[in-house]
């Protein structure tokens, strides 16, 4: 099992950057496939960007693709989501997720075995 915190949401003006982490805690870090979903409010949950356990692959939703990037640092156990040249459009909670699937579909939520809480992010226009 694995407990997962999230950091670094808050308010910021369109165009601007922002940088959320993932702490996560108990079992070994590197047996987990880690992603970022998020919500919007009135909306479903959503992916937005996954990793490998070893950090050599990665994947983005469409709608991020350019402006956000994915790290994992497996002696620390976190996973960071950098979000650049952000929109009014990404406002939502953020919620990092982890996977013991062996053969993940990234973009299902129900492939992710642990949440965290979620961090919200706001853009404002």
């Amino acid at each position: 099992q694995v407990q997962l915190v999230e950091s670094g949401g808050g308010l910021v003006q369109a165009g601007g950057s922002l940088r959320l982490a993932c702490a996560a805690s108990g079992r070994s870090f590197s047996t987990y496939v880690m992603g970022w979903f998020r919500q919007a409010p009135g909306k479903e949950r959503e992916f937005v960007s996954g990793i490998s356990r070893s950090g050599d692959r990665t994947y983005y939703a469409d709608s991020v693709k350019g402006r956000f990037a994915i790290y994992r640092d497996n002696t620390k156990d976190t996973v960071s989501l950098q979000m650049n040249s952000l929109k009014p459009e990404d406002t939502a909670v953020y919620y990092c997720a982890a996977s013991t699937s062996s053969a993940i579909s990234w973009d299902r939520r129900d492939e992710y075995d642990y949440w965290g809480q979620g961090t919200k992010v706001t853009v404002s226009s």
